[in-house]
């Protein structure tokens, strides 16, 4: 019965985990969608190319280095000089 018990409290303190945790909404509208922006696999030099300088630059950062780009309508993150998500953040 102790054992029962036990499992019971484990149980509970998972889902309370679980259902504790910060939410991502994630709204695509198809104004956002159609929005021009680099695609996945394009180098560093590419996106200067086709969308100019960008607003601001942070990075690298970590292992492997992540950097980000901040452009007034989307943000670009890129693994070394290879974009890996271009994103358009929400408005709020």
């Amino acid at each position: 019965m102790r054992r029962i018990g036990i499992l019971a409290i484990l149980a509970l303190g998972l889902s309370a985990g679980a259902a504790s945790g910060d939410t991502l909404r994630l709204g695509t509208s198809a104004a956002a969608s159609d929005l021009p922006r680099p695609a996945r696999g394009m180098t560093m030099e590419s996106v200067l190319q086709r969308f100019g300088e960008p607003l601001g630059r942070r990075g690298p950062v970590g292992e492997p280095p992540i950097t980000t780009w901040t452009y007034p309508d989307f943000v670009v993150y890129f693994e070394r000089d290879w974009v890996i998500h271009a994103v358009v953040p929400p408005h709020p």
